[in-house]
């Protein structure tokens, strides 16, 4: 463990022209990632999804961060809450999936709560130290940024405050974008591979020929904006090739001719184009395993319910390219062998490098 974490301060203090992976053992130990979770990821803030979601009053979902089970609502107000999902009662989850209610009722005793976490009817309950104010579910800290809901589990979190994230985007209004498909599922990859792997265009080419070569190849990959929680880069588009959507109405033409990803440290990987917003949140469930949660959302009118569902069809294909790739990868990178190799340009991999500015400023907090 030692050894990891004095490796990862060796590798963030490169020069710039000499950039390195970290070692296979970075993303197959288990004590490493125990030690990510108790740090990295529990002070992190994680995205959830996205705001309509839960269009209206008593919508939820459910998620859950690390061993925190979360119930994402619609409150009464229109405001939106991550509650802690246990009950106060003897720890029940009080939902699953998702669903739209009024309240939240234990299946266990059915103690019932308001959609606010207050707790509403305790039936039976005659211990004398009981005190309903003192039973309500926790609420977790949130925010809310371009349509996104994230949670921190740290209620002493600093702000989420990304000012040149937030320049970068503004073009493109993604909080007006509206969700058309969501889907999840476990990947056998370590959550950091996936996010190093979403967030460089060096691979582009090869993983994906059929796919994204065409109108995102490796060769116009350009690095943007990185900094103090966040990477990006720009998967251009050729010239030639049809439109594929006009977007808000300020965009310019290079925003309309390329796709923006950027990573939200440390779990949210997302594809922002001109009618397209796609997104990736991730659930680390141990060194070698990730729940991934995807959305995809459109802008207005732009596209129609063919397009759209082609576009669903072609990241889900996308999507397992990546997958069949890293869980491959995931495998070799048990060996003895797996050694730190050299990282391609800033164009290419140079958001790999943010990532890992990133991580190992965190082991120095």
């Amino acid at each position: 463990m030692q050894t990891l974490s004095a490796q990862l301060q060796q590798v963030a203090a490169l020069p710039a022209d000499r950039l390195m992976t970290m070692p296979g053992a970075f993303y197959t130990c288990e004590d490493q990632f125990k030690r990510e979770a108790a740090g990295v990821l529990r002070r992190g803030w994680h995205c959830l999804g996205r705001a309509d979601e839960v269009r209206e009053a008593g919508d939820f979902f459910t998620a859950q961060v690390l061993n925190e089970p979360l119930i994402v609502v619609r409150q009464t107000d229109g405001d939106i809450a991550v509650l802690a999902n246990v009950c106060r009662h003897r720890g029940m989850p009080l939902a699953e999936g998702r669903g739209s209610t009024k309240r939240f009722v234990c299946s266990y005793h059915a103690w019932a709560y308001d959609l606010d976490g207050g707790l509403l009817r305790a039936a039976r309950m005659k211990n004398a130290g009981f005190d309903a104010k003192n039973c309500s579910l926790h609420r977790h800290n949130i925010q809310l940024w371009n349509g996104f809901i994230y949670v921190n589990l740290d209620a002493d979190a600093l702000p989420f405050d990304h000012p040149a994230l937030d320049k970068l985007l503004a073009n493109y209004q993604s909080a007006d974008f509206k969700i058309a498909h969501v889907a999840e599922e476990v990947w056998n990859t370590n959550w950091k591979c996936l996010v190093e792997n979403f967030m460089e265009g060096y691979h582009l080419s090869v993983v994906h020929p059929e796919t994204l070569h065409s109108y995102t190849p490796t060769g116009l990959a350009r690095k943007l904006e990185g900094g103090d929680g966040f990477t990006s880069y720009a998967a251009n588009y050729p010239k030639d090739i049809p439109s594929r959507g006009l977007g808000a109405p300020n965009l310019t033409e290079d925003e309309r001719l390329r796709s923006t990803l950027f990573s939200v440290f440390p779990t949210q990987v997302a594809s922002q184009a001109a009618s397209l917003l796609v997104s990736l949140f991730l659930f680390p469930l141990n060194a070698g395993q990730v729940r991934v949660k995807w959305t995809l959302s459109t802008y207005g009118d732009d596209l129609d319910a063919d397009t759209v569902a082609a576009r669903v069809k072609l990241w889900e294909e996308v999507n397992q390219e990546d997958r069949e790739k890293l869980e491959r990868m995931q495998v070799a990178l048990g060996s003895d062998y797996a050694l730190s190799g050299p990282l391609a340009g800033d164009d290419y991999e140079g958001t790999i490098r943010d990532f890992q500015l990133w991580l190992a400023a965190q082991y120095r907090i």
